[in-house]
Order: structure tokens, then C-alpha cells, then sequence
């Protein structure tokens, strides 16, 4: 993967965190764009390597125009075989453009905090090695799409991650989360920590040192395979 990436964030403020730290060291160029701020998505990625949607405090079931027209420029890149990549709400996106269900626990619970997850059969298939625990900054999780392989599951939300097509993939926690990315959710979205299931705050620190190492690991690790295809667009290791 040699052009540039798209990538698209939901806040002035956000970044692409880790994400953009490996991409940067492999030198593969980002486009930074914010829809909810007026940037235009491309009506193609002929142009680009791959795109990839991160969170946001927003809801895909909200009425903002923005939200239904990303939703809906997903058959760009699943139309033209790109590698997709939806982090949390970028991969309810996902699931919600393929047609499955988005919307809160049963029971009003949340996953704010280190959580543990179970990887599939298929997740193994795609990499041997995953991290037992994870962050996570949700309250809404997302249904299994029609033709979608599950590989990582969770106790509260079930689907964790999920792979649809050669090169699509959601990812519901947050691997991309640094030190100060914590320390920014943390203190401007408290609120979040009050609901229930969610952690309190200092156990967020706490888990860190003891779940970040096999974390940052295996992103490091996913996004090699997710970059893995040449300037022709022919797929390498992301599918093999």
C-alpha cells in the first residue's frame, strides 16, 4: 500500500491515534477528512489505498445528514474492493449499511473500560495472535451482518469484530486509544463513566499497563495485514 489513505474522524479535536503513528512510519500518506464539518467524501478511492472511519459521540441511528451519507458512502469502498477498516462507530456504519441492527443494551449497559473478548474460529484464521482485553468507549453495539464472518465476541455487546468481503473489516474497541487519547475521554466524556457497566476512571489507568502491550501489539500487527496489497489493488496477506 503505497497511496494515500482516507481517513475520517468526527470531531475537531479527534486523531487518528495509533493508526496514524503506523502509517506515518511505514510513510503512506493520510487524507484527513471530517464530514461532519462540511469535508466532501470521494465518489471514488481510485485514488486512495483504503479508507478508514474511526468513533465519535455520535449514534448511527441519529437524523443528521452527515451520519446517513456516510452510512451511505460505504458502497464506495465495499463496491470497489478497498480495504474498509470501521473503528466503533465507523464499524456500526458498517454493520448498519449491510443491514443489521444498531442500538443500546437490553439492559442500558455500556463498555467503557478494559473488557475481556473471546476470538472465533475465523478471527485465528486471520491472525493466531490477539489480546485477551481490550479498551472499549461505547453504549451501543451492533448485530452479526447477512454474510459476515465473526472473529472476536465480547460478553456484553457480542460482536467485537467482523470481517465482510475480501478486505472489510469492524472493529468495535478501541486499539488505536494513546495515553493522552485516555486522558482526553476520560475527563471531557465522564459522564459516560457513570452508566452502567462502564468502569470508573482510575481502573483505566490501572489496566492500561497490565492490557496495552498485547493491544498495541496486535494493531501493529492487524494493520500490516490490512495494508498488505500493491498499487494495482491486488491482495496480499490481508486475505491469504
Amino acid at each position: 500500500m503505497t497511496r494515500t489513505v482516507l481517513i475520517v474522524l468526527h470531531q475537531e479535536l479527534s486523531t487518528p491515534g495509533r493508526v496514524g503513528h503506523h502509517l506515518q512510519a511505514r510513510g503512506i500518506p493520510m487524507d484527513i477528512r471530517r464530514p461532519r464539518f462540511g469535508d466532501p467524501l470521494p465518489d471514488t478511492l481510485a485514488m486512495h489505498s483504503g479508507a478508514i472511519v474511526f468513533g465519535g459521540p455520535m449514534s448511527v441511528n441519529d437524523p443528521d445528514a452527515f451520519v446517513r451519507d456516510e452510512i451511505e458512502w460505504i458502497k464506495v469502498p465495499l463496491a470497489e474492493n478497498k480495504p474498509y477498516l470501521g473503528i466503533c462507530l465507523g464499524a456500526q456504519m458498517l454493520a448498519r449499511h449491510l443491514g443489521a441492527t444498531v442500538g443500546v443494551h437490553p439492559e442500558g449497559k455500556a463498555e467503557v473500560g478494559y473488557y475481556p473478548i473471546r476470538v472465533t474460529p475465523a478471527g485465528l484464521s486471520l491472525m493466531q495472535t490477539w489480546p485477551q482485553v481490550v479498551y472499549q468507549w461505547h453504549r451501543e453495539g451492533f448485530g452479526l451482518p447477512s454474510g459476515a464472518e465473526l472473529l472476536a465476541e465480547g460478553d456484553i455487546f457480542k460482536v467485537q469484530a467482523f470481517r465482510y468481503g475480501p478486505a472489510a473489516y469492524g472493529i468495535q474497541f478501541h486499539a488505536e486509544v494513546t495515553h493522552a487519547m485516555m486522558c482526553r475521554w476520560t475527563t471531557r466524556g465522564h459522564e459516560r463513566l457513570a452508566m452502567p457497566g462502564a468502569k470508573p476512571r482510575h481502573e483505566h489507568f490501572v489496566d492500561r499497563p497490565v492490557y496495552d502491550l498485547a493491544i498495541r501489539t496486535w494493531l501493529s500487527d492487524f494493520l500490516e495485514r490490512w495494508c498488505a496489497r500493491d498499487c494495482d489493488g491486488v491482495m496480499n496477506a490481508l486475505t491469504a
